[in-house]
């Protein structure tokens, strides 16, 4: 199973929009799959975050995708390097 880690509004409208073409689909396809026109297409492509999960989710699913959570782990705490200060 591939990943695609995400953490910015622009990773997100690069990855659906590859994610779209990667499953041979235009927009307009991927809009009647969906219900919606091609024009709602490219606005979620361009503006994700505008968009409600539940049809972010729709989208996923009708490319064959889905969303999933993972935890981050935590970062230890940077130790100083030697002869550096500590404060």
């Amino acid at each position: 199973m591939t990943t695609y880690p995400i953490e910015t509004p622009q990773q997100l409208r690069t990855l659906l929009k590859a994610l779209r073409q990667s499953s041979h689909l235009t927009q307009t396809e991927l809009g009647t799959r969906l219900g919606v026109s091609q024009k709602r297409i490219a606005r979620i492509e361009a503006e994700p975050g505008v968009t409600s999960f539940d049809q972010m989710a729709r989208l996923a699913a009708a490319m064959g995708y889905r969303f999933v959570l993972e935890e981050v782990p935590a970062s230890p705490p940077a130790t100083p390097a030697a002869g550096e200060a500590q404060w």
